[in-house]
């Protein structure tokens, strides 16, 4: 039998909102295999809950990092170098966009939002890997993020996050070339309607889930425990052959034909 034994890695989480985050499930995996974790969260407003969160997974670190503040990702760099000296696991499940960006007409949207959805949702995978990169490279790493079909096709509602999930893929591969010969591998997960609180955000969700659920090949929704499975196989060393790729965790949706 064959499992996963992390016990010497270290670990990075962002994107964390509440026990049903996808990162948050991720986590979870990582600290089962025994990892290293730390959590990061954006804001005074998240503290309180990922500090509950990490808590019960003893050992966990928590630090604050805006991904849109440079000065706060060097930070975070700074304490796991001092504390860990090296990273072997990121771990990429940041995401946001305007309310109106999202409910209002795609060709409507605000140069502004259509920026700040990228710079946070697609944006601060670049920017995050290249500040932790010195402590990525010294043991080689992997790095997972969360991306959405809307990546690929026209998904009523998900408007300018289809746009950053898009170029989020296109960087994964992009990295995944690039950071190849440090031996780090860049790979995303692409998971169907699960019910977080980004997706409760998107209007029609609850119909997104049934259709999903009734389409999908397993004739079923999945759940958070689904995609963090799926990423700890993609940030372990049975995906040691395996970068550039994005994983689809959707039950079977995407295969369907109309």
């Amino acid at each position: 039998m064959v499992s996963i034994d992390l016990s010497s890695r270290h670990a990075l989480v962002f994107g964390v909102a509440n026990h049903r985050s996808l990162a948050w499930a991720i986590a979870k995996q990582l600290h089962a295999a025994g990892a290293s974790l730390c959590l990061t969260y954006a804001g005074e407003r998240l503290k309180s809950g990922v500090e509950e969160l990490a808590a019960t997974l003893p050992g966990t670190l928590v630090l604050e990092m805006d991904v849109t503040n440079d000065a706060a990702i060097d930070a975070v760099a700074k304490r796991l170098g001092e504390t860990w000296g090296s990273i072997e696991a990121l771990v990429h499940g940041v995401a946001y966009a305007n309310k109106e960006d999202l409910e209002g007409s795609f060709v409507s949207t605000s140069r502004a939002g259509f920026q700040l959805a990228l710079d946070v949702s697609a944006y601060s995978l670049l920017n995050v890997t290249s500040r932790m990169l010195p402590l990525l490279e010294k043991n080689g790493g992997a790095i997972v993020s969360l991306t959405y079909l809307a990546a690929e096709r026209a998904v009523p509602s998900y408007n300018v996050m289809g746009s950053a999930k898009a170029v989020l893929e296109q960087a994964t591969r992009q990295m995944a070339y690039e950071l190849g010969p440090k031996g780090i591998r860049v790979n995303a997960v692409s998971a169907g309607p699960v019910s977080t609180l980004a997706a409760r955000g998107i209007r029609g969700f609850t119909d997104k889930l049934k259709e999903g659920a009734e389409r999908a090949a397993l004739k079923r929704n999945i759940t958070q425990e689904e995609v963090g499975k799926a990423a700890l196989f993609l940030l372990s060393d049975l995906a040691s052959g395996v970068t550039g790729e994005v994983l689809y965790v959707d039950a079977g949706y995407r295969i369907m034909g109309a």
